[in-house]
């Protein structure tokens, strides 16, 4: 019988907050700053990997080069005007109380900025000890689809295997690079097929749904061949 994981890592914008889009508008505006437009499909679509990725994937290693971190810089003033308006998905806070009260270590593994994590937290408003740890960019080196955060996220929480719950193919690929299988929500805005391609092991419409899913055959579920190896979204 394969051995069962006893963590399960949720990512949190687009996973457990209703924020892809916010991000999405947040970049662009940050590029227009710059006088840059690419088009905001391009832009949504690269949400979910990390910001030192994401500006030469929307543009090119030349605009990266030049302005990167000041794109970055821009994109972070941004996103703060704007996480007012962040709200929790729907089911969100009871997905991850009942996470716990399973007997399951649960962290955040979010490639955000600590910042704009802490928001997420105070939305959900969890009582002591329901969260083994969570981490965010400042606490790794690579940034999704590497699985470094992941990584760092399950020792902290002290478990041994874990699933990831995420919301876009970046996801699925860093999960898998750690040997974890993830589940996915469409509220990344992703299509189900493609998440199914992508070699998610589980796709449904949002945190609500995952409240009553069969946690003990998820925790033995293992990634898909090629999982770790993350289709490219963003063709040129």
């Amino acid at each position: 019988m394969t051995p069962t994981r006893d963590t399960v890592l949720l990512d949190v914008d687009g996973t457990l907050a209703d924020s892809t889009y916010h991000h999405a508008l947040a970049w662009a505006r940050a590029f227009a700053r710059f006088d840059l437009t690419p088009p905001l499909w391009r832009v949504h679509r690269s949400i979910g990997m990390g910001g030192d990725k994401l500006v030469a994937v929307v543009t090119d290693d030349e605009v990266e080069a030049r302005v990167g971190d000041d794109l970055r810089q821009s994109w972070e003033e941004e996103y703060a005007r704007v996480l007012d308006e962040v709200r929790l998905l729907d089911g969100a806070r009871d997905l991850v109380l009942s996470l716990h009260e399973r007997g399951l270590r649960v962290a955040l593994a979010s490639s955000g900025k600590k910042t704009f994590t802490d928001h997420v937290i105070e939305l959900l408003d969890l009582p002591d000890g329901v969260l083994g740890t969570v981490t965010t960019s400042e606490d790794a080196e690579q940034s999704k689809p590497a699985p470094d955060i992941l990584g760092v996220a399950l020792e902290r929480a002290g478990g041994e295997r874990a699933v990831l719950v995420g919301d876009t193919p970046y996801d699925v690929a860093s999960a898998a690079r750690m040997g974890a299988p993830c589940v996915v929500v469409r509220s990344g805005g992703f299509g189900v097929q493609e998440l199914r391609d992508a070699g998610a092991v589980l796709i449904v419409d949002g945190p609500r749904d995952l409240v009553g899913a069969d946690w003990d055959q998820l925790c033995r579920a293992e990634p898909p061949e090629g999982s770790d190896d993350p289709q490219e979204p963003l063709p040129h």
